[in-house]
């Protein structure tokens, strides 16, 4: 572990040697298709999504079963969480992956709707929050969250981008509903509104800050960790699922972890993996899914990550999305348990690596580590024509972002990177001396 100091149809419930949810391949008695749904650029789920269908771990933990009986697995990308959940509770899904606020919807709408679902793994998490953030337009004279009162911001209701948004508002003194003019929309469309001007600013989730950076169409504007509260990507499943298929839910489980040890052993193929199945540059994946990215993969289902879950339900009912939720009923970590053994212990009290700044250098399959954001910038300034991307941390909260878009400060020989230009201005408040300098001059000091 190198990257961590390591709900059913009534026809389903029929037949239930035919299929686990609402896909049952006809006049196959010994065929059972096992319906997963996942987000293909939520790149935090790819365990238990893009990476392990790339992979076919899943399929091949399904064969080594031996039950008589035939698998089958349907593969369904979607968008959001919110369309999973839908189907889930139709009895057409039978194991979905999404972020925390999501699956608190999901386990709502699960127990509203007769078809209860079970928060039963994690894929990838962030302690801090680091996950979400807020970006501007390139050219944007706003600098702080302060500077959002009155303004448009975009983001999709009910997800943890928004939940981020909500929070670091309230911290901010801007209520979050009558402060802002707030866009319920899709990614796409707020990245879109984003772009053309509609929108001053977007709060979303990985993959979007990232990518917008990256193109040069966004900068971030508030980083996510600076709440300081735990975020994360889960596996759910239906519970009647789950209490008839314990074996494939199982093996389901066992899949994903190998597809985690995967990501872990061989960072940089698994990111390139990634995105040839989603067509989001691989530098973008890294970022997140790195060996030292802004997400730390981990199936265990961590008490941290359940007292953080338990701290949404709040916001998505002040939001008056859900009522109150039964977080401890809802998480049900048995099966993966029973899937793990001994191991799951290990994982459970297994912590994220230590940030680090790291080198991608052009056709090399393998990247470089440094101690500290100065080596880092001394071996880009001597090597400016062989990089693919280079990457550092926040110095305040760990948050890994791409060093040519962060804002530098120089503090007498030190340079220091940050993600949000008020974390930048925090420090030098408190700091005399220290001033923000262009990345070309931090490459030309370090040089």
């Amino acid at each position: 572990m190198k990257r961590t100091a390591t709900a059913l149809s009534a026809t389903a419930l029929l037949l239930p040697l035919t299929a686990c949810g609402g896909s049952a391949e006809a006049g196959s008695d010994a065929t059972v298709t096992v319906t997963v749904g996942y987000q293909s650029k939520t790149i935090n789920t790819v365990t238990a999504g893009t990476l392990l269908r790339s992979l076919g771990y899943f399929e091949k933990q399904l064969n080594s079963l031996h039950d008589g009986h035939t698998y089958k697995v349907d593969w369904q990308d979607y968008a959001t969480g919110a369309p999973i959940t839908a189907q889930m509770t139709a009895g057409k899904i039978d194991i979905g992956s999404m972020g925390d606020f999501p699956l608190l919807l999901n386990a709502a709408r699960g127990r509203q709707l007769g078809h209860p679902t079970h928060l039963v793994s994690v894929t990838g998490y962030n302690l801090r929050g680091g996950l979400n953030t807020v970006v501007t337009a390139p050219d944007s004279e706003l600098t702080s969250l302060k500077d959002l009162k009155g303004k448009k911001v975009s983001t999709s209701i009910g997800s943890a981008a928004d939940g981020t948004l909500v929070r670091a508002l309230q911290r901010a003194g801007i209520d979050p509903d009558k402060g802002i003019s707030k866009l319920n929309q899709q990614p796409a469309v707020g990245a879109s509104a984003l772009s053309s001007g509609g929108v001053d600013a977007l709060s979303q989730f990985v993959a979007w800050p990232g990518l917008l950076a990256y193109q040069g169409k966004a900068k971030a504007l508030y980083d996510g960790a600076q709440l300081n509260l735990p975020t994360f990507h889960g596996v759910t499943a239906g519970e009647s699922f789950a209490k008839q298929h314990p074996t494939v839910l199982e093996a389901f489980l066992k899949a994903q972890a190998e597809a985690t040890d995967y990501l872990d052993a061989h960072p940089v193929s698994a990111a390139q993996k990634v995105a040839d199945a989603t067509g989001l540059p691989a530098e973008v994946v890294y970022l997140y899914n790195g060996a030292h990215g802004i997400a730390t993969f981990d199936p265990a289902v961590k008490p941290q990550l359940v007292a953080a879950l338990k701290q949404d339900v709040s916001v998505l009912k002040a939001a008056k999305l859900t009522g109150d939720i039964d977080v401890d009923g809802f998480v049900d970590d048995q099966y993966l348990k029973k899937a793990l053994g001994a191991s799951y212990a290990e994982r459970l009290a297994a912590a994220p690596a230590p940030a680090a700044s790291e080198v991608w250098p052009k056709g090399s399959e393998r990247t470089v580590s440094f101690k500290s954001a100065d080596e880092l910038l001394a071996y880009v300034a001597g090597h400016q024509d062989g990089i693919r991307a280079a990457y550092v941390p926040d110095a305040a909260t760990g948050t890994l972002w791409f060093a040519d878009k962060a804002v530098w400060v120089a503090d007498g020989d030190r340079l220091l990177p940050f993600v949000a230009p008020a974390t930048a201005q925090a420090y030098i408040a408190a700091h005399s001396g220290a001033r923000t300098v262009t990345y070309r001059d931090a490459l030309e000091r370090a040089s």
